[in-house]
């Protein structure tokens, strides 16, 4: 099955794979190319490169079944070039929320992580397949796409405004899903209009 994935979303579970594969030998590799505050450990690279790390082994298959379950729909329907516009899309603008808020908050604690990009992603699948069913794997409860992101942006905003589950970035997830959503828009926007009978 992993073979019939569409080539962009393949590449970037196998590219997230070995990078984790990588630190495992090469645990430097978080302090170079992990998301920093802005500062005297920031370069401009990371906001980027911090989108292939993860912090354990449960952060990397989260994303990655992510990816494999709504990539895969996304890249057929868009296609691999537009696909991969609006995941680093949404991955720079994920990074970016985090910077500001980093630097609202004076952290000193480096990001990594592919979320801000399966944030967007998990958008995207509920604008364009909004009754499709998702089910959760605790509880198991299905739910159409759209009240699935819907209820899952909302939780991300209550625990961040009220700083639960520290060490979760959950504002560079919402700006993933922010950075989709203008991608969108601006898609949208550039679509010609049909001329009327006048």
């Amino acid at each position: 099955m992993f073979a019939l994935l569409p080539p962009v979303t393949r590449a970037l579970i196998l590219a997230n794979a070995a990078v984790f594969l990588l630190q495992s030998f090469l645990p430097g590799l978080l302090i170079p190319f992990a998301l920093w505050p802005l500062g005297p450990y920031f370069a401009p690279w990371q906001v980027v490169t911090y989108a292939f790390l993860h912090g354990s082994l449960v952060h990397l298959f989260f994303n990655m079944l992510a990816l494999f379950m709504f990539g895969r729909e996304l890249e057929d329907y868009w296609g691999s070039r537009r696909f991969i516009v609006y995941y680093m899309a949404s991955v720079l603008a994920a990074a970016a929320a985090q910077l500001a808020v980093t630097a609202a908050t004076h952290s000193i604690y480096p990001t990594v992580g592919a979320s801000g990009g399966v944030f967007g992603l998990l958008l995207a699948f509920a604008i364009h397949f909004p009754h499709q069913r998702i089910t959760l794997l605790f509880p198991p409860i299905p739910m159409p796409a759209w009240l699935f992101v819907t209820l899952y942006g909302v939780l991300e905003l209550v625990l961040g405004v009220t700083g639960t589950q520290a060490g979760v970035a959950h504002f560079a997830h919402l700006g993933g899903m922010a950075g989709g959503a203008l991608v969108i828009l601006y898609w949208r926007s550039r679509r010609p209009r049909r001329r009327g009978p006048w």
